[in-house]
């Protein structure tokens, strides 16, 4: 998905923006990126963070860009950010999260006016320079961004670094969080909450749904008010986000918890004790756990010091090893016992597989799987999410291909709860899965967790259900 960070002070900004935007690092991407802006200057640094960390690639830049009061960081699904532009309105750099559905044809319409693109990623055209075209068609960065968000068909939050201030406009709907943290030397903006307190910052305003606000060390100011429509992605609080985090002021951790509730209080299955698949799984199990007053054990424990979140690899095959190697069975623990898992989700199936057949390798009696949110059956249309599978990979599709027998299918039945067609998907993928039981969260309790009404909420992957 992505993340961005950013930070203005009235002292030297570098060591904060380092680890704000190292604490991004859990969105899982492929490229971070830096920029400050220096005496007269700005210098950026970006680099490949697919198989290192962040801190790791970015140490060595810390005294090159010393010295600056403001700057941006990135951690990016695909291309290489920041973007530092020169323009009628001067020079600015700045760093997005989006997903652009029609960047092709915003591509053309530039082509028609003579324009030219400079920066290329993996979708041929840079998103964030096609963006930063867009603003520039504009008189004022205002009216520049507004004019981009109307154009763009998807979703895209960003951060632009002028000469004299910070600029933070969150999507037209939302999609995504945009925090505004504040400490006694300046303010800081986030994707995420968590990148605030062990820098000292307290989080201050959260940007609605198309705001925009202009940022310096001394304070901040609409430059254009909220949207009355959002639609935040619920899949933040499920698996995104971390647990730290907060958006909308709902906390992460806690929705999980109380994911793990609902799920428990739909069910009494017969079993030894609850456990989560790391990380993500945790705080569901632990929810779970507590509701039905059943102990909590870690039947695997996750190997962190080498082997980062599994969906971080673009190549399906890494991905996969990753997944396979990070997760180590505590054998004493599970042998001739029957274990519940919490799950944030099932998307493929095919690591979940691989790790319930090695836990039946060393004496599992009986997997019980509970996914805390409903089973993924559509696209995402408005993030990165799973852009590097087909959706047709999705355990969920795959089982009603292989119910109906054709891929032109009315999808509405198989997302209903409880359903005929619903239970047959996921009796299904309980079986491809090697899985005792398998019983989804309903969406109705996913809600309820997250405590926002659904027309608030984005649910298009499991309902395919859009509001606007």
């Amino acid at each position: 998905m992505g993340g961005v960070f950013g930070c203005t002070l009235n002292e030297d900004c570098v060591y904060d923006l380092f680890y704000g935007t190292d604490y991004l690092s859990h969105l899982g991407t492929r490229r971070g990126g830096m920029a400050v802006k220096g005496p007269g200057v700005f210098e950026r640094s970006i680099h490949n963070i697919e198989n290192t960390y962040f801190r790791t690639k970015f140490e060595s830049d810390l005294q090159r860009l010393k010295g600056g009061t403001q700057g941006i960081g990135v951690i990016s699904d695909t291309d290489s950010q920041p973007m530092v532009i020169s323009s009628h309105m001067g020079r600015f750099t700045i760093v997005t999260v989006a997903k652009i559905n029609n960047l092709k044809d915003l591509a053309a319409k530039a082509f028609q006016k003579k324009r030219h693109f400079s920066e290329l990623s993996t979708q041929g055209i840079n998103p964030t320079e096609l963006v930063a075209n867009l603003i520039c068609e504009e008189s004022s960065f205002t009216s520049g961004i507004q004019y981009a968000q109307e154009m763009i068909q998807g979703s895209c939050s960003m951060l632009i670094m002028t000469e004299d201030s910070l600029i933070a406009a969150r999507d037209k709907l939302g999609r995504t969080p945009l925090i505004l943290g504040k400490k006694q030397t300046g303010y800081a903006v986030s994707s995420e909450t968590c990148a605030f307190p062990n820098l000292g910052y307290e989080a201050e305003y959260e940007l609605g749904p198309g705001e925009i606000i202009q940022i310096t060390d001394q304070g901040y100011e609409q430059l254009k008010p909220p949207g009355k429509k959002m639609q935040i992605c619920s899949f933040l609080w499920v698996y995104y986000g971390y647990p730290a985090s907060s958006y909308e002021g709902i906390s992460v951790e806690q929705v999980r918890y109380r994911c793990g509730a609902a799920l428990a209080g739909n069910d009494n299955v017969e079993v030894d004790f609850i456990s989560g698949i790391p990380d993500s799984g945790i705080g569901h199990a632990l929810g779970y756990a507590n509701e039905r007053k059943l102990p909590y054990q870690r039947a695997f424990v996750k190997y962190t010091p080498t082997w980062p979140r599994s969906f971080m690899p673009q190549n399906q095959i890494v991905r996969d090893l990753v997944a396979r190697m990070k997760l180590i069975p505590v054998r004493s623990l599970i042998q001739g016992k029957k274990i519940l898992f919490c799950e944030d989700s099932i998307v493929r199936g095919t690591q979940l597989k691989d790790n319930v057949q090695l836990l039946y390798d060393y004496g599992v009696k009986e997997v019980h799987m509970r996914p805390a949110c409903p089973t993924l059956i559509y696209p995402c249309e408005f993030l990165n999410f799973s852009t590097s599978r087909s959706t047709l990979d999705l355990a969920g599709r795959k089982a009603i291909q292989e119910i109906e027998g054709k891929e032109d299918l009315d999808l509405a039945m198989y997302a209903a709860t409880n359903s005929e067609k619903n239970l047959a998907m996921i009796e299904n993928i309980r079986q491809k899965l090697l899985l005792t039981t398998l019983v989804y969260q309903r969406m109705d309790d996913l809600i309820k967790a997250i405590g926002l009404p659904k027309e608030k909420l984005c649910t298009h992957c499991w309902d395919g259900s859009s509001y606007f």
